[in-house]
């Protein structure tokens, strides 16, 4: 895909809403599989995933898939890294702890970002951004706060890996950005599905999934991950960053109904509550902030 070929801005906006629903689909897939359980189900997302990138990227991108990775240098392997811990323990925390839980604590990551931005490289953070942290803080605690008893605390802990890593991610990009080394993330997916693949591979031996189960883990490492982390990539080259991330939230709503319409996972009270309040405080923050650049 070239310059030429980039979508345009509306169709950059459905193309993102499809990439959401895309990512969401994974709760309700999981609820489903008959065996397969734990690292052995995060190896074989991976592994399909991998699979399928390995297809995509050189149709996309030809030799220069590889002169990226060589050019990308330390950064792309920190990003890969990174990645990698995102896809393992999403699916991880996904098989501990309800879908909801899960999906609202990785709503969290562009707050995390602004923090660590302003830790580690400096970068400031509006009166609005300390409002909608502050205020998604609390609606974390509400929700763990009101229903911690009921959830496996290593669950929790494994989900907020997934912002903090995604958080990391960015930040590394952004400081590698500033220091004139442009980061194709395309091949740091690329490098982040094989770390994962092959740290899950001993932990999920021996194999226990069912037919059944492969073919739904390879429609999550196809559609759930390979198609849409290629295609968000492409939509942030027409979209700007809030629209990106005011977009992004729909994967939590879309990842919650379907859970509850496809696997009967009713979200608790003080899940919708505490995440009606990160969801809040993030579109309070983005859209001020979209305010500001027009």
């Amino acid at each position: 895909m070239t310059a030429n070929a980039l979508p345009g801005h509306a169709r950059a906006v459905w193309l993102m809403v499809a990439v959401t629903f895309m990512w969401s689909i994974a709760g309700v897939v999981t609820r489903h599989l008959d065996q397969a359980r734990s690292f052995e189900v995060t190896f074989w997302r991976s592994f399909f995933m991998l699979l399928s990138l390995c297809v995509i990227l050189p149709v996309l991108q030809g030799r220069a898939l590889l002169a990226n990775l060589r050019r990308g240098g330390r950064a792309v392997w920190i990003s890969g890294v990174c990645w990698s811990v995102m896809f393992t323990a999403f699916m991880i925390a996904i098989l501990l702890i309800p879908v909801a839980s899960v999906l609202v604590t990785m709503a969290i990551g562009p707050l995390l970002t602004a923090l660590l931005a302003r830790a580690f490289i400096g970068h400031h953070i509006a009166p609005r951004t300390w409002c909608a942290i502050a205020l998604a803080g609390a609606g974390i605690g509400w929700m763990y706060g009101s229903g911690i008893s009921g959830l496996s605390v290593v669950g929790v802990l494994v989900a907020l890996c997934v912002p903090v890593a995604a958080a990391v991610n960015w930040v590394v990009v952004q400081h590698s950005q500033r220091q004139g080394h442009a980061v194709d993330l395309v091949p740091a997916v690329l490098v982040g599905a094989a770390l994962s693949a092959l740290a899950t591979l001993p932990l999920a031996w021996p194999f226990q999934a069912t037919a059944r189960d492969l073919f739904l883990l390879a429609l999550l490492g196809l559609v759930q991950l390979a198609i849409p982390c290629v295609l968000v990539v492409y939509c942030a080259r027409v979209l700007k960053a809030p629209e990106i991330a005011l977009l992004g939230l729909l994967e939590v709503i879309f990842g919650i109904l379907l859970a509850w319409v496809g696997a009967g996972e009713r979200p608790a009270p003080a899940v919708l509550m505490g995440g009606a309040l990160v969801i809040g405080a993030l579109i309070f923050n983005e859209l001020l902030g979209w305010k500001e650049q027009q």
